[in-house]
């Protein structure tokens, strides 16, 4: 017991002195602009992980998610995977943090992929979604390993794509070739940013589903001749607002989801598209007379765990078979674009009560179990990779994900850094 407590104090202190090297791996990740959509950058930001770690003794694996949604020779689906193995063989401890970055949108007042550091803040474009995360874990791992070199186990430090826009070209295509087996892995940390003294045990479900309502085109300047896709999705928008959303907003789960309004069902709709296509930004002429003969929308519905997701779907198909019982010639489709099941971790599972023990030691307190309103990649190393003990910690604010002038705190990514440093000491016991 002793020699633990010797080890956790010279890891803050260790850590404390990396914080300069924190500062300029976080500014360095944020200025490689990895957007996502389409997926740019990520062999860069890959080979530059690579190249860290290897340095530090890692054994490193650069892997193509190929055949994955979006991935191409233009825009390839790169994940760097990196393992530190022990002097004795034990369980593995993996952090996963995904490399894309969303859209930097308006409002920014500082440059999206300039990694500025002011007042004590990083800001950029994933520098909370979360690349400051990705630097936080890289430091704790370093640390641990400079000062505990000898250790049962191993360490993974992953770096992997299209989180954003689902995971499947990352953690899923991983977790189909087996890195995220409970053979390999055993404990698995991924550094969101659900702020440093929360534990996210797990996310709401996802149903996504395309909705096309039919029409005829005809010349606009006599519509009766035609049939408008258009005011059809109108009726049909109109009956969601009647009877649907007054239905999600009685729901509510007994899961810890964060905020408070994600707490009951809810449904966005994603966009809508109807008529003729936009024209190219140069082109300055005007469009077509013509009824629009299609109308598409996409609905984005997050599910609590005690809802089942064909009901979820059934929802949806019966708005639209009481619209057609109310409307003349209302035809319509609609194909389901994914699922995701909720998941939610144990608060008795290894690594939950390991980071719980560690947010006491570094911050003096108990920490707040949360589960996110989002999905995020610990749907695939528990659907796919059968891995139950996973859990998301992180620095950052939840609010500040997507959002312009995104920053991260350079003292919470220290803390958090301290926290899955201290972690490490419990679980992989250094001698």
């Amino acid at each position: 017991m002793a020699k633990i407590t010797e080890f956790s104090t010279k890891l803050m202190d260790r850590i404390d002195r990396k914080r300069d090297d924190l500062i300029a791996l976080t500014q360095d990740l944020v200025r490689i602009p990895t957007l996502n959509p389409p997926g740019e950058n990520y062999r860069e930001i890959c080979e530059y992980l690579r190249d860290r770690l290897a340095s530090r003794g890692f054994d490193v694996e650069l892997v193509r998610g190929e055949g994955t949604p979006g991935d191409s020779d233009k825009y390839p689906r790169w994940n760097v995977i990196a393992r530190y193995e022990g002097t004795q063989v034990g369980e593995c401890v993996h952090f996963n943090s995904h490399i894309d970055v969303v859209d930097v949108g308006a409002g920014w007042t500082t440059d999206p992929f300039g990694g500025e550091l002011k007042d004590g803040k990083i800001y950029g474009r994933g520098t909370c979604d979360m690349k400051g995360g990705l630097a936080a874990s890289i430091i704790a791992a370093e640390a641990f390993l400079e000062i505990c070199p000898d250790f049962t186990g191993a360490i993974e430090i992953s770096g992997t794509a299209d989180e954003e826009s689902g995971g499947y070209g990352g953690v899923a295509y991983l977790a189909e070739k087996g890195y995220f087996s409970p053979e390999r892995v055993q404990h698995v940390i991924i550094p969101e940013p659900l702020q440093k003294d929360r534990i996210c045990l797990g996310h709401r479900g996802v149903y996504w589903a395309e909705i096309e309502t039919h029409g005829e085109i005809a010349h606009g300047s006599m519509p009766f001749l035609g049939d408008c896709a258009v005011r059809h999705m109108g009726a049909v928008l109109h009956e969601m607002e009647a009877s649907l959303y007054p239905q999600l907003a009685q729901k509510r789960t007994e899961m810890p989801v964060v905020p408070e309004g994600a707490r009951q069902s809810t449904m966005n709709i994603n966009s809508i598209h109807g008529g003729q296509a936009e024209q190219e930004t140069d082109f300055t002429g005007l469009p077509s007379p013509c009824v629009p003969d299609s109308c598409r929308v996409i609905v984005d519905r997050r599910f609590l765990i005690e809802e089942d997701v064909e009901d979820v779907a059934q929802e949806l198909r019966t708005v639209l078979e009481t619209v057609k019982h109310q409307r003349q010639n209302f035809r319509y489709d609609m194909r389901e674009l994914f699922r995701v099941i909720p998941s939610m971790t144990d608060k008795n599972a290894p690594v939950v009560t390991s980071v719980a023990k560690a947010i006491g030691d570094v911050m003096g307190k108990q920490p707040e179990y949360v589960v996110s309103p989002g999905t995020y990649d610990q749907k695939h190393i528990d659907r796919i990779g059968k891995l139950k003990n996973c859990i998301a910690y992180g620095p950052g604010l939840l609010e500040m994900a997507h959002k312009p002038d995104e920053f991260v705190g350079v003292d919470d990514m220290i803390d958090s850094a301290k926290v899955m440093g201290q972690s490490l000491i419990d679980l992989l016991k250094p001698q």
